[in-house]
């Protein structure tokens, strides 16, 4: 499929947030994923909550793998810094590009298998040094781009499209990244824009690693009345017409509930996911109630959404390792240079 460019023109009363900039402007190129991915949803999500903060674009770094997942960047924010990296090794590129540069915003976005199984080693470095970015997981349990194999945080017993059971307990993400270290970690679901908008928001301003799990369901490979992750769809009921590999257009799920109560969602095959949200009691900055809560519901086949953990308080790598204040591009040879008195002070402290 070849990338089309979105056209330039747009209605002409489309509101304009503070920095002058409509929500088009946040805009990237045409999806190519499957229709009814919950990654364009992400994708959309992003956008909206970039445009409502008045984001200056060129102030963002946006960031992936490989992957489905890794494809979302290049549907969103256009005109911002982009680098999309080999598979796992994301967050080695966006904690380079953050030590050299930490007053822009970055957006690392990663998938299941790229954060969950290749990169599961630097993404458990990138969480404990406490980069100061948002990083996001389109989490759907499978391998959507190379035909529907299981990733390692497909459930016990979750089973793919060719019949492949998953015989492992999964990798649950949230939990990793705050026994890690993330000071921000928090789940959403894809068609649940009301809650994953604010939390991407609260993600962006937040100073240290923010950590967001987004359950995002493959509607093409991962859609069996066994698996653990899908897409509601109720009106709709895909028949096979062929071996072949067809893609059918679904269309786009939405969902909202309110803080405290859960939400069963049908899959369009008939199978069910339980989401619960974290309710407005709910104290996020307690780490073993976060991770107590996490594993109670999973436990009653639920998976707990929302803010789940937060400290406000914990130093990013920048303040830990006493960084330079300006962005490598921008310092000169003094700075680099700074004379004999500075390097005898720097070699004082070693005898």
């Amino acid at each position: 499929m070849s990338y089309i460019k979105k056209p330039k023109f747009q209605h002409p009363d489309l509101q304009v947030n503070d920095i002058g900039l409509t929500r088009r402007d946040y805009e990237g190129t045409l999806t190519t994923l499957c229709g009814g991915c919950g990654h364009d949803s992400i994708s959309a999500a992003i956008i909206q909550a970039a445009a409502d903060m008045s984001l200056a674009p060129h102030k963002v770094a946006k960031i992936s793998g490989i992957g489905c997942s890794s494809k979302i960047p290049s549907y969103f924010l256009s005109k911002s810094h982009g680098f999309n990296s080999v598979h796992g090794r994301m967050p080695s590129v966006a904690t380079g590009a953050n030590i050299a540069n930490k007053d822009l915003h970055y957006v690392g976005v990663s998938g299941d298998g790229d954060s969950a199984s290749i990169g599961l080693g630097q993404f458990c470095h990138i969480v404990r040094r406490r980069i100061n970015m948002l990083y996001i997981v389109a989490n759907n349990g499978t391998y959507g781009l190379t035909k529907g194999q299981l990733s390692a945080t497909a459930d016990l017993g979750s089973k793919t499209k060719s019949g492949e059971e998953s015989l492992y307990d999964n990798i649950d993400m949230a939990t990793l990244a705050i026994e890690l270290g993330a000071t921000f970690v928090a789940r959403s679901f894809s068609g649940d824009k009301q809650q994953l908008i604010p939390l991407i928001q609260a993600g962006l301003t937040h100073k240290g690693f923010a950590f967001i799990d987004v359950v995002s369901p493959c509607v093409t490979f991962n859609n069996t009345e066994q698996s653990s992750h899908g897409y509601k769809n109720t009106w709709e009921t895909y028949v096979s017409l062929s071996k072949v590999d067809f893609v059918p257009m679904k269309e786009e799920i939405t969902t909202s509930y309110d803080p405290g109560h859960g939400k069963t969602i049908t899959l369009h095959d008939g199978s069910v996911i339980h989401l619960h949200k974290t309710g407005l009691n709910y104290d996020p900055s307690d780490k073993n109630n976060a991770l107590k809560h996490i594993n109670q519901h999973k436990d009653n086949g639920e998976i707990a959404t929302g803010l789940l953990y937060i400290n406000q308080s914990a130093s990013d790598l920048h303040e830990i390792q006493a960084t330079v204040d300006k962005p490598f591009n921008l310092l000169n040879n003094h700075d680099l240079c700074p004379g004999n008195e500075v390097l005898a002070g720097i070699n004082q402290q070693f005898r």
